[in-house]
C-alpha cells in the first residue's frame, strides 16, 4: 500500500492507494504555516480493520516531522490515535 499527498497551499490530503485501488483518505487544512489540522478520515468499507486509517495518521506525523510543522487532531479518529500513542506528541500541538 501506498500513501499519496496533495497540497494546494490551503488544504490537502492523504490517500491510500492499494494496487491502484483507493483503500482510504485523510484531508486537513493549513493553519498557519508551520500547523495544520487533520479533518477527517475514511476508510473503504472493503479495506476496514486493516490499519489503513492509521496508516494515513502515522503518513501525516512522518510528514509533519520532517517539515517542523504541528499537527491539530480535530478528526475523532485522528484524535484516538494521538490518545493512545504518546511517541507522537512531539508532533501535536
Amino acid at each position: 500500500m501506498k500513501i499519496e499527498r496533495k497540497d494546494d497551499g490551503k488544504k490537502g490530503e492523504f490517500t491510500a492507494i492499494n494496487e491502484g485501488e483507493k483503500a482510504g483518505l485523510m484531508t486537513y487544512v493549513w493553519t498557519g504555516e508551520d500547523k495544520f489540522i487533520i479533518d477527517h478520515t475514511e476508510v473503504e468499507s472493503e479495506f476496514s480493520g486493516q490499519g489503513v486509517g492509521k496508516k494515513l495518521v502515522m503518513a501525516a506525523v512522518e510528514f509533519a516531522r520532517e517539515n517542523k510543522l504541528k499537527i491539530i487532531p480535530l478528526c475523532p479518529y485522528a484524535k484516538s490515535v494521538f490518545d493512545k500513542s504518546q511517541e507522537l506528541h512531539d508532533v501535536l500541538a
